[in-house]
């Protein structure tokens, strides 16, 4: 098999899957037990491959850490969490052992500055390869796909590889296994040898009378969105088919800058470039286009009724997540995160309990949980958009308790990493060590402290906090004051190049605080 370049899209919002995805944690984030995510998933299949590169992740800026985190714990590097010992001049040597003996390597990660879809996605992944002589095949990967047969996967993109060289641009089809109406379908043209094809024409999402026509003619597959073609096929027939999008992509990529372990195209000329997905902008249009069978198990688990149709089901037909007991419950989703979840004599439903949110629907009306997501965005609800976890380039925090003027916090430090030289106008912070070492920087003091040792930094005092360790440090964060929002920090010096929040709180937003108090 030819070398391969995966390019992982890892865009989407976050709302078909609330509570527990959220827009700055969508659902190729979420955990699924055991430490187990869609992206994770996604990585480590595409770096298993035979003939794999080095992945391109291009992801929205917002989130940058989640990605490098789930990263790290596949055993890739980014030039970010590999503390002191991985760059981008010299990642490439990297020889520790990632997870599923996948060898740690290095992944390239590139910022869109605002969401316009995946044909610009693509094109920005595009020009990154094509440097130089460079001119590889690129895998093009949802990051929020399940598969279920990796060995049927990998076969399908030999036989896709072979017809991505002679210059067409393949697409995956999956034998569909019903009248899906939540699909886009492929027609299976001309017959290319090997079992693949040509694309006689893409369908929309049909009706069900529609879908249920098109199963019983044959010949039909169902649209996955993965895609394999010469890098310079795509811009190619990009600049021909979209000539905005490949002129605006160019442009940004030419005006790109290196923020650390992050590639940043240039903002306004992205800005600029129009919003269409691969199909429309290129697929549909295109006489290249190539369709490989996957008779495999697929999902795009986009909603919570998908998660049912994969999970392992009980006797009565319940699939259960976390703490969970019922009573005489058939046919339900239950999902628990933080707290014991309990069903009694309820059938066909989907429960999903997070830390500051349950929701409760039929299984059949799970898809107009986007309509509760609408009113939390238009109430300008924090529950819409901010999850309890959030990652940060040296660790995460995790948000505990909040009440009137004050928070608590769980904070996690990797080893080696390193919090900016900061202050606060109005908060002081208690810090609690639970494992690990701290060596804080308080005023002109530093000192170290160990489990069960604490310190207080006042209001206005210059402040570092950094584990020197070689395993994670654990503390707990006690924030007090009359405004605790993460906008209330000013950086003195930060080794993550990150920009400096105001030095001064407009006046109104610490008054707003302090009446909602």
């Amino acid at each position: 098999m030819p070398d391969i370049a995966p390019v992982i899209l890892c865009g989407g919002s976050g709302t078909r899957l609330w509570p527990l995805s959220r827009e700055t944690y969508p659902k190729q984030f979420v955990d699924l037990g055991d430490g187990k995510t869609l992206f994770k998933d996604t990585v480590s299949r595409a770096c298993r491959l035979p003939g794999s590169m080095e992945p391109v992740v291009v992801c929205n800026e917002a989130h940058r850490f989640y990605v490098t985190a789930e990263l790290y714990d596949c055993g890739i590097a980014s030039g970010l969490v590999v503390q002191n010992s991985v760059h981008e001049d010299n990642a490439h040597s990297a020889q520790a052992d990632g997870p599923s003996g996948t060898a740690c390597r290095y992944a390239r990660i590139l910022l869109e500055p605002a969401p316009r879809n995946t044909a610009p996605a693509i094109a920005l992944a595009a020009f990154a390869l094509r440097s130089g002589d460079a001119d590889p095949l690129m895998l093009v990967l949802p990051s929020d796909h399940a598969i279920g047969s990796e060995a049927m996967f990998f076969e399908g993109v030999r036989r896709g590889a072979a017809l991505a060289e002679q210059g067409h641009i393949v697409t995956f089809g999956i034998a569909p296994t019903g009248p899906e109406t939540g699909f886009g379908y492929i027609e299976q043209g001309q017959e290319l040898g090997d079992n693949c094809y040509r694309v006689a024409r893409f369908v929309e999402k049909p009706d069900a009378q529609a879908a249920a026509a098109m199963l019983g003619k044959g010949g039909y597959l169902w649209n996955s969105g993965m895609f394999l073609l010469r890098t310079s096929v795509y811009l190619q027939e990009l600049e021909r088919f979209a000539p905005g999008i490949y002129t605006a992509c160019k442009k940004a990529w030419q005006g790109r800058k290196k923020d650390y372990a992050f590639c940043r195209p240039d903002k306004d000329a992205f800005g600029a470039c129009p919003a269409d997905s691969m199909d429309y902008a290129v697929m549909e249009h295109t006489s290249l286009a190539a369709v490989v069978p996957l008779d495999m198990s697929w999902s795009d688990l986009g909603s919570w009724e998908a998660f049912y149709q994969v999970g392992q089901r009980d006797h009565c037909g319940n699939v259960s997540l976390g703490d969970v007991m019922t009573e005489d419950a058939q046919d339900c989703y239950l999902n628990a995160s933080h707290r014991l979840v309990a069903a009694v004599g309820v059938t066909g439903l989907v429960v999903v309990e997070t830390q500051d949110a349950v929701l409760v629907a039929p299984r059949d009306r799970v898809q107009d949980v986007k309509k509760i997501v609408s009113r939390l965005q238009h109430d300008q609800r924090p529950e819409c958009r901010q999850h309890r976890l959030v990652y940060r380039p040296w660790g995460s925090y995790e948000s505990l308790a909040t009440g009137e003027r004050f928070q608590v916090k769980r904070i996690v430090v990797n080893p080696g990493a390193e919090l900016s030289l900061q202050m606060h106008h109005h908060r002081a912070e208690h810090w609690v060590v639970v494992s690990g070492t701290a060596e804080v920087a308080n005023g002109d003091s530093v000192h170290f402290f160990t489990e069960n040792q604490s310190t207080y930094i006042p209001v206005g005092a210059r402040h570092r906090l950094k584990n020197p360790g070689v395993i994670p440090l654990v503390l707990i964060e006690i924030q007090s004051g009359a405004y605790l929002g993460e906008d209330d920090i000013v950086r003195f010096a930060d080794v993550y190049g990150r920009e400096e929040p105001a030095s001064v709180l407009p006046q109104e937003a610490v008054d707003s605080a302090r009446g909602a108090k």
